[in-house]
């Protein structure tokens, strides 16, 4: 289940270094410059076998004092609403400020574990300077730079401990969930599927306090819809309702076997939309995407080629992925969005005999063989597929250290060629034999 591990505090005390040392990534931008952070990010993590999501909470550019303050104190008290653990950043250099007092006493009312991270400890002359932040009242102080990375270990060893085990929910069904930004459509489409007549419904409150899971059984289709509720809060301030949906999707998302990635045609791929397909796709989910409000589109015969090749230039590299164009308000097309659903969980679930892998992977390899490296010749003598949630493939070769991205990218190709995985991601090891 989806663990959410949110950065909170003011502007400029390094939120965002800290985000991409977890994450791995150069996602967030990062300057000494406060409110550079205006996107939300997220990314996955892991940390000793867990895997958990961070979100990096922005500082707000904007102009007055009081927004700009209230502005925080919104993200911070969602944040509290949503994340499993909240990491309470704040700056030794400049000692206690009246903002981080006010974080501070939100924080201090939450249930949630709450970590207070001291950021730009340096040196061990800093590290004594950083214990005035016991004053917060929350327990426990982290002293790291995220610059470096030093402490970041011990922070995470105790924030992972924190981790709710949730049971996971036997369930044959498969379970699709439909993404998107704000005002796509989304629920529009799941009243159009259901139709008016709710009786077939039966919303069974997820183990996520958010996402309803409601029972499909229509037209010989079977399957559970996650849907993520609607937002509880009007906030003041419109960017925060982005942030709240994003912390929703990435439950719901968690929780999906398929996606269906919502799109808006008169806007196109957003950063937002392609930030959360790698996200589906990180974590090997299967993925259909929709472009809703096709109706609005002036057409000719090469308007949907255009589009879809477009969509395929941004989600590069992983791009088998089926994209059907909706109206919803037209009802044009949704049904065959939930086959093409249905189709990817088949595909996400595919089992390939060793023998038919062996028959037809093996001749390509022998004609086009990875390309020799310091003289050495690289034989791949057998193919297997492993047991796992989505399709896992093991090569068994001589040096398997020697095989580069190219050429990975290349059997992958060959894979979806001749088996047919549209919309699912595929993982491929090569294996010492």
């Amino acid at each position: 289940m989806s663990n959410i591990i949110a950065i909170v505090g003011r502007p400029n005390v390094g939120k965002s270094t800290l985000f991409n040392r977890l994450t791995e990534s150069r996602k967030a931008i990062v300057d000494d410059f406060s409110g550079v952070t205006r996107d939300r990010h997220y990314g996955s993590a892991e940390w000793t076998d867990r895997q958990f999501t961070v979100i990096d909470t922005g500082g707000y550019v904007a102009n007055s004092e009081d927004v700009f303050e209230t502005a925080i104190r919104e993200q911070v008290i969602i944040a509290i609403e949503e994340a499993s653990v909240l990491l309470f950043m704040v700056d030794v250099t400049t000692g206690i400020t009246d903002l981080d007092d006010e974080i501070a006493q939100l924080l201090r009312r939450s249930k949630k574990p709450v970590f207070t991270v001291v950021n730009k400890v340096d040196n061990t002359q800093l590290q004594n300077e950083a214990s005035v932040f016991y004053g917060f009242g929350l327990g426990e102080i982290y002293p790291i730079s995220s610059m470096t990375g030093s402490g970041t270990g011990d922070l995470l060893d105790d924030v992972v401990r924190n981790f709710e085990d949730l049971p996971e929910e036997e369930n044959t069904l498969p379970k699709i969930t439909i993404v998107g930004r704000p005002n796509v459509g989304k629920s529009s489409l799941i009243n159009a599927l259901i139709g008016k007549d709710r009786n077939i419904v039966t919303p069974i409150a997820g183990t996520t306090r958010d996402s309803i899971h409601i029972h499909y059984n229509q037209f010989g289709h079977e399957f559970m819809f996650i849907d993520t509720a609607g937002l509880r809060k009007k906030t003041k301030v419109k960017e925060n309702i982005e942030f709240y949906s994003v912390m929703r999707t990435i439950k719901a998302l968690e929780e999906a076997d398929v996606v269906i990635l919502m799109v808006d045609a008169t806007e196109g791929l957003e950063s937002q939309d392609v930030n959360i397909f790698h996200l589906a796709e990180k974590n090997k989910k299967g993925i259909v995407i929709l472009v809703n409000k096709w109706d609005l589109i002036e057409k000719d015969s090469k308007t949907v080629k255009a589009f879809e090749d477009q969509i395929r230039q941004k989600l590069q590299p992983f791009t088998d992925v089926p994209i059907v164009f909706t109206s919803v308000v037209t009802k044009q097309r949704i049904f065959q969005a939930i086959e093409t659903a249905l189709e990817v969980h088949k595909n996400r679930g595919k089992k390939i005999p060793t023998s038919k892998l062996n028959d037809v992977m093996l001749p390509i390899i022998e004609n086009y063989p990875p390309p020799a490296l310091k003289g050495k010749y690289i034989k791949i003598k057998y193919i297997t597929q492993i047991n796992g949630t989505s399709p896992m493939f093991a090569f068994f070769c001589n040096l398997p250290q020697y095989i580069k991205e190219p050429y990975k990218r290349f059997i992958e190709n060959k894979l979806r060629e001749h088996f047919d995985f549209s919309g699912v991601p595929i993982q491929i090891y090569f294996r010492q034999k």
